[in-house]
């Protein structure tokens, strides 16, 4: 298939690489073109605007950073809805609100293309490996059609419902990882007096009832932070984590609801970014809350 992504940062630049590594042709636009040098260097074909690259590929992804940036590159002078779109395919992949997703699909329907909306769980080494998990939104015709390419990059995707319903469920399994790298660094700090070695406590967390899920493949990367040393080049970094919460509390308040252990948390990643963190892998949070602490 001929394919192409508007925007590749970490993880559209690892999407990116699986499809080529599968056999396909891609197309690639960023805002910057530095971030996709690897993909070029891997055979990518670089476009000017988003609007050459919806012209010169079936299927569109995009993954961005929020609501502004699918805003620019879809209804910017130069953006996608600017190409005659017709019979093509867009896939969307950002975290956002489902409203940002319904008002994009009205206008990608609109200009005779199909969407589907499909977040992923997942950072840049499950993307490598086609090893995501899919959350898909939109038509049963379109997702089937989509299916086989979301397959390509996903160890399972669910059909959740009709666009919108794939970003409130990308909203609803990001909260508790978010908020468990907190209550990770809270119980540290109840028993770091005790000297054990770091990589041993992780993996006995992850054995407990409580132990959250994403110590099975993060443990080592917390330890790590935890003794103090390098945990390895951020995937989901702090910064972005801030993003993705703010938008949880919006979403609630739309929805007449309240998050009051996302509002705590997200207070916590606002000063570990005022200090610094903001670059920072979400595995550095556990070893944040406990510097903070008296020994």
């Amino acid at each position: 298939m001929r394919i192409g992504i508007a925007g590749v940062g970490r993880m559209g630049a690892a999407i990116g690489l699986r499809l080529i590594e599968v056999g396909h042709e891609l197309v690639v636009w960023n805002r910057s073109s530095d971030k996709a040098q690897d993909l070029m260097a891997a055979g990518a074909t670089w476009c000017a605007n988003p609007k050459e690259l919806a012209a010169r590929v079936d299927t569109v992804i995009t993954i961005l950073t929020n609501a502004d940036a699918l805003a620019a590159v879809y209804d910017g002078p130069s953006g996608i809805l600017s190409a005659d779109l017709n019979g093509k395919l867009v896939i969307e992949m950002s975290t956002v609100q489902p409203a940002d997703e319904r008002a994009l699909a009205a206008k990608v329907r609109a200009a005779g293309a199909a969407f589907v909306e499909c977040p992923v769980g997942g950072t840049t080494g499950p993307a490598r490996q086609g090893k995501l998990l899919g959350m898909a939104g939109g038509a049963e015709a379109d997702i089937a059609r989509a299916q086989p390419l979301l397959d390509q990059l996903c160890r399972r995707v669910q059909h959740v419902g009709p666009v919108g319903a794939g970003a409130s469920m990308k909203l609803a399994i990001n909260l508790p990882l978010l908020v468990a790298y907190q209550a990770l660094g809270e119980a540290f700090t109840l028993c770091r007096h005790l000297g054990l070695d770091k990589t041993t406590l992780m993996e006995f967390f992850s054995d407990t009832s409580g132990g959250p899920n994403v110590l099975k493949a993060r443990g080592p990367a917390i330890a790590a932070a935890l003794s103090g040393a390098e945990p390895g080049p951020p995937a989901f970094d702090i910064d972005s984590i801030r993003k993705d919460l703010r938008t949880m509390l919006a979403e609630a308040r739309e929805r007449g609801g309240s998050l009051p252990l996302v509002e705590r948390t997200l207070a916590i990643y606002d000063d570990a970014a005022e200090e610094g963190w903001g670059d920072r892998d979400g595995s550095y949070l556990p070893a944040y809350w406990p510097r903070r602490q008296p020994l």
